[in-house]
């Protein structure tokens, strides 16, 4: 098994780096693979070399112009390099079997949004969660819950986003995973305003 990590390519407070870190290890002890963008900086860095500390599997995942840029890792046993960030994203998905966005910024939510969305729209049945470190997703969790509270988010899909705290969580949360039907699959579309 393999999961693919968004996250930042800042190193934000130390106690964000403890937590990833305590995640690269758990995941290598337990013989999970880590799929990520591949690079050396920040947080990205921290949970790849973590990872391959404890003898785990890391797979690097990286667009040529941040390559060209000299952010990839390079003490990645296997990088690919792909021509965009499109690209990068549509490969990490290939990869993985599940994934978990730790704390980041844009790029962290972009990756997140897109790995959930595809999930809901029937692309794929991989379980997507959250490392939530210091409280760091709560913020964006009360958004999605006003989503929901609106209409705009059906609440079975913000209960199967996975809220939690390290590898051991991880992990269980993935084992025990269950996959909504796809969101057009019981009933069509909502009629048109």
């Amino acid at each position: 098994m393999r999961i693919a990590v968004f996250t930042g390519s800042r190193p934000g407070p130390e106690s964000h780096r403890q937590a990833v870190a305590a995640l690269g290890t758990g995941l290598a002890q337990a013989g999970v693979g880590v799929v990520y963008g591949g690079g050396h900086v920040g947080l990205m860095g921290t949970v790849a070399d973590a990872a391959l500390a404890a003898g785990g599997e890391v797979v690097g995942v990286i667009p040529q112009h941040l390559v060209d840029d000299e952010l990839a890792h390079p003490g990645l046993p296997r990088l690919e390099v792909v021509p965009s960030m499109h690209e990068r994203k549509a490969r990490m998905t290939e990869l993985a079997d599940a994934f978990v966005a730790l704390p980041g910024a844009a790029g962290t939510l972009e990756e997140l949004f897109e790995a959930w969305t595809w999930g809901m729209l029937g692309l794929h049945a991989k379980p997507v969660a959250l490392l939530d470190v210091d409280g760091f997703w709560q913020p964006l969790l009360a958004q999605l819950g006003r989503m929901a509270d609106d209409g705009y988010l059906e609440r079975r899909r913000l209960d199967a986003l996975g809220v939690v705290r390290d590898a051991g969580e991880l992990l269980a949360f993935v084992d025990g995973y269950e996959h909504p039907p796809r969101k057009w699959a019981d009933g069509g579309p909502p009629p048109r305003a």
